[in-house]
Order: structure tokens, then C-alpha cells, then sequence
């Protein structure tokens, strides 16, 4: 018999959808308390039909495992401005009542022989459906911009290539993530004067939009 895919990956949109908006609150509430925001954006995504049956070959995944044995299908990304964030919000997601965290890669201080690096949560997230509450595994991956701008094009690469990177490729990209990882760490001695400009740019920005909105107030009483 078919899988009704479509009704299979239900639920995994729904976590999608929940995680997404619920970072995104949090990236709300830093702002507004004027703090130093360690959400750049929050990005999410549910793994192609074709991707998961591919990568269940690959693995050795039996179909009617994958709610078990395939922690990815659901995934949501966390990118930050500084190395520093990410154990900020790994700390912040680990105090959260509304999700378990199974496990924890850490892809930072141990990066790959390729030259990514991440840092992974398999999390086990409760959804809402007709039939009750079903809960799933989800993957969060939170990362720097530099970190995120690497893992995009080495993804690309590998898609190019079917996993078979041409080796003097592989050497430039891994050339790259060092490259890449030297940034974030000149952003991260610098932090303290960029925090410090882009709370005088958000102070600014809020002052505007409150002067802006006092004349739209007095012209339409």
C-alpha cells in the first residue's frame, strides 16, 4: 500500500509552523526589552518526500521507522551575529517546558572534517492534531550568518556533485569555513562596539517611528 504522504507529514508541518512562530516571539521580546538580540532570523523547513526516501536508503531506514529513526524531517534553523549567541540560545532552549531535547551535536567545537560547523538539537516537540496530541522529532540547527553562508553553498556543491565533491573543491571550500570561522571570530572582539552602535541605530530607529506615528495621530483624530 502507498504512503499517504501528504497526511504523513502533516503533523511535521505543524511543528514547522509552531517553532517558527514561537523563535520568532522570542527574537520579539529581546527587542522590545532593548537588549542585545541573539536571533538574527528564523528559518524552517520540512524535508522533501524524495530527500527522505533518499536518505532513508542511504541509511538503512526502514519506512515505517522514520518517525523513530529519522530526527531531521522537521527542521528549523536559528542564525546569529555572534559565535557567543549560540550557546545562549542552546541554554534557552534547553529551559523550555514545551519541548524535550534528545540530543546534542556540537559541530562547533568539533566541526566536520568538511569544515561545517553547527550546532544541532533533536528535540521531541508535541503537536495538536484531530486525534489527539502526537509527538514528533524535530532537528533546530543554530549557526552564525558566516557559518549559515558556507553550509549553503557546500549543500549546493554536494547536490551538484551527488556527494562526490571533486577533491581540490572540497580543499577551497574547507579553506572557505576557516575563512568564514576567522570572521565570526573578528566580529566576536568587536561585539561590545557592535552592540553598542546597534543599540544607538534601534534607539534612533524607535525614536522615528514614535515621532512618525504622533503625526499620523494628529492628522486622523
Amino acid at each position: 500500500m502507498e504512503r499517504d504522504w501528504d497526511s504523513f507529514l502533516a503533523p511535521y508541518e505543524l511543528a514547522v509552523a509552531e517553532l517558527k512562530i514561537k523563535l520568532r516571539g522570542l527574537r520579539k521580546q529581546y527587542r522590545t526589552g532593548g537588549d542585545h538580540i541573539p536571533i538574527e532570523f528564523v528559518t524552517g523547513r520540512v524535508k522533501p518526500v524524495e530527500s527522505i526516501i533518499n536518505k532513508a536508503e542511504l541509511r538503512g531506514i526502514a519506512l515505517d521507522r522514520l518517525e523513530e529513526e529519522m530526527s531531521d524531517m522537521a527542521g528549523v534553523r536559528i542564525m546569529c551575529q555572534f559565535v557567543e549567541d549560540i550557546p545562549l540560545m542552546v541554554d534557552i532552549l534547553r529551559r523550555r517546558n514545551d519541548m524535550k531535547i534528545i540530543q546534542e551535536r556540537d559541530y562547533i567545537t568539533n566541526r566536520k572534517v568538511s569544515g561545517y560547523r553547527s550546532y544541532h538539537l533533536v528535540i521531541e516537540y508535541p503537536v495538536q492534531m484531530l486525534e489527539g496530541e502526537k509527538k514528533l522529532l524535530a532537528e533546530i540547527q543554530i549557526r552564525t550568518l558566516s557559518m549559515n553562508f558556507w553550509a549553503t553553498i557546500e549543500h549546493s556543491m554536494n547536490y551538484k556533485y551527488e556527494g562526490q565533491i571533486p577533491e581540490d573543491i572540497q580543499k577551497r571550500l574547507f579553506r572557505a569555513a576557516e575563512a568564514a570561522y576567522q570572521l565570526d571570530e573578528e566580529m566576536s572582539s568587536i561585539r561590545g562596539e557592535i552592540k553598542e552602535a546597534q543599540h544607538v541605530f534601534n534607539r534612533k530607529k524607535q525614536k522615528k517611528e514614535v515621532n512618525r506615528n504622533g503625526i499620523k495621530d494628529r492628522n486622523h483624530p
